[in-house]
């Protein structure tokens, strides 16, 4: 019976936060000084995760100020991490990232981090909508203590406002691993794929009612 309960009370206590494998590695990413990425040509650069990085790099394109979304992975420590071996379990510490790469005189930091709320069920752990696994986890990457603080007051007001815990994990930022080609633009590229108009489309239109004043084209 005591084996019993320790076997519950363990996965009670897993199931209550996300899952990437924590060892010593995987610790020492979370525990890591923030690396800041420099400007180039007067353009910042930030990262999040959020679930698909297919559904993600769509909404952020939407927001003025951004000029592209690149997906990869992010927040582990496995060098060249790939599509197939983080989908298929040989890697468990990346999640499935976007770098943003936006104008700083158009779109704050602070901005970007209410649209990554907003684009998202920021309750849910361990993935967003029908992809659920540590790969899809939430993770906000900051560069500075300015960001990480950004990062945890919007935090802490979101859990007050809904009365919930807000599933995503804050880290600092260290890597960002470019994904495949393919992956690249590809709600854009694939309009009819069943995916992107069952689960991409209708996430990115609930995001845009949200935030309508932040959209491409909106002079409001």
């Amino acid at each position: 019976m005591k084996k019993i309960l320790s076997t519950l009370v363990i996965a009670l206590l897993f199931s209550c936060q996300n899952s990437a494998q924590v060892n010593a590695k995987q610790q020492a990413v979370i525990d890591a000084e923030p690396i800041e990425v420099p400007l180039k040509n007067g353009k910042a650069k930030a990262y999040f995760a959020s679930g698909c990085f297919w559904c993600v790099e769509a909404v952020f394109e939407s927001v003025k100020g951004v000029d592209e979304s690149v997906s990869g992975y992010a927040g582990g420590h496995t060098k060249n991490p790939t599509y197939e071996s983080n989908s298929y379990g040989r890697i468990k510490d990346h999640a499935e990232a976007v770098e943003i790469i936006y104008d700083p005189n158009i779109v704050s930091f602070e901005t970007l981090v209410d649209v990554y709320f907003a684009s998202q069920n920021p309750t849910q752990l361990n993935g967003q909508g029908p992809d659920k696994g540590y790969q899809y986890r939430s993770i906000i990457f900051y560069q500075n203590n300015t960001q990480k603080k950004i990062i945890e007051e919007k935090k802490a007001a979101l859990a007050k406002k809904i009365k919930a815990t807000i599933a995503a994990e804050v880290y600092p930022f260290q890597k960002f691993w470019v994904g495949e080609d393919y992956h690249q633009n590809y709600e854009r590229l694939h309009p009819n794929q069943s995916y992107i108009t069952n689960v991409s489309v209708p996430r990115l239109n609930r995001f845009k009612i949200e935030m309508p004043e932040v959209l491409k084209g909106n002079s409001h």
